[in-house]
């Protein structure tokens, strides 16, 4: 079973559109918030300290896949389950269950890289092998 960590977010009255529903991009906001929030509570190091040791500077998004089910209104608590689905060579699936108590109100798979800086010193970013001490922390 695949390690689970809960990020939660109060939805405010600026979160929403006119008809009072949580405008759609919010969503990635705080799935975004969340997935940094899962590695912390697993114990890896910020981003600024692992560049130092790793040379990792973050976990870029490649590709996302999103499905909603209900909608979400300021005043609402949600729940955003994180964990790791997969583990690949130089990416990972990252999965989020939205929830509003028992109801589910998001759900999202994510594919992100460890990234480092380019080895020729230009500008730019390169997927990085997962590095096997942050997989340890996570699973």
């Amino acid at each position: 079973m695949a390690r689970e960590v809960t990020y939660t977010v109060r939805v405010e009255f600026g979160d929403c559109d006119p008809a009072r529903i949580v405008w759609f991009p919010n969503f990635f906001r705080w799935i975004d918030a969340a997935s940094r929030h899962f590695f912390i509570e697993c114990g890896v190091p910020p981003w600024h300290e692992t560049e130092k040791t790793l040379g990792v500077i973050g976990t870029p998004l490649v590709d996302t896949h999103a499905k909603f089910v209900k909608t979400a209104s300021y005043g609402d608590t949600l729940a955003i389950h994180t964990s790791v689905a997969e583990w690949r060579g130089k990416s990972f699936v990252q999965r989020y269950r939205v929830s509003r108590g028992a109801d589910a109100i998001m759900e999202c798979d994510e594919v992100r890289i460890f990234a480092g800086h380019r080895e020729d010193g230009a500008p730019g970013i390169r997927a990085l092998p997962i590095p096997p001490a942050i997989r340890a922390l996570c699973e």
